[in-house]
């Protein structure tokens, strides 16, 4: 059991599995203090996305076995590092963003109207979506 919040202050829910994402990568947007980058952003990755970073200097599609990275491709589900989904946002090309696996201290800086935005979630209840 983690005491590990999300941005809507629920429970921590896992990001993605295939590729497993995580600093920890143990699949969810857990964070401590090794993780000095806050990859607390669950985004589900554009092609859009990936170019932006790879022409700013973060290349996310080239695997990186040493780091236990193995390259991501549109529509994997990866933990990003808060400021680089700020970043995407400020650029107009922010990658949609699952809230319920987006770890709380994403918060400190992204606004969550920012995040609510590029929401992918699907809630239990989707006629709250009218």
């Amino acid at each position: 059991m983690t005491n590990d919040r999300n941005v809507l202050g629920g429970e921590l829910e896992p990001c993605g599995s295939d590729p497993v994402t995580g600093f920890y990568r143990d699949g969810s947007c857990t964070t401590g203090p090794e993780d000095l980058g806050s990859h607390t952003v669950c985004a589900v990755v554009t092609k859009e996305f990936l170019e932006h970073q790879l022409a700013v200097g973060n290349d996310l599609m080239t695997p990186r076995p040493e780091y236990e990275f193995p390259g991501l491709q549109a529509g994997d589900r990866w933990c990003i590092v808060a400021a680089r989904w700020q970043e995407a946002y400020e650029a107009g090309i922010a990658p949609p963003v699952v809230l319920a696996a987006t770890h709380a201290r994403a918060l400190e800086v992204v606004e969550l109207e920012a995040l609510r935005e590029h929401a992918a979630d699907v809630p239990a209840d989707p006629s709250s979506l009218l």
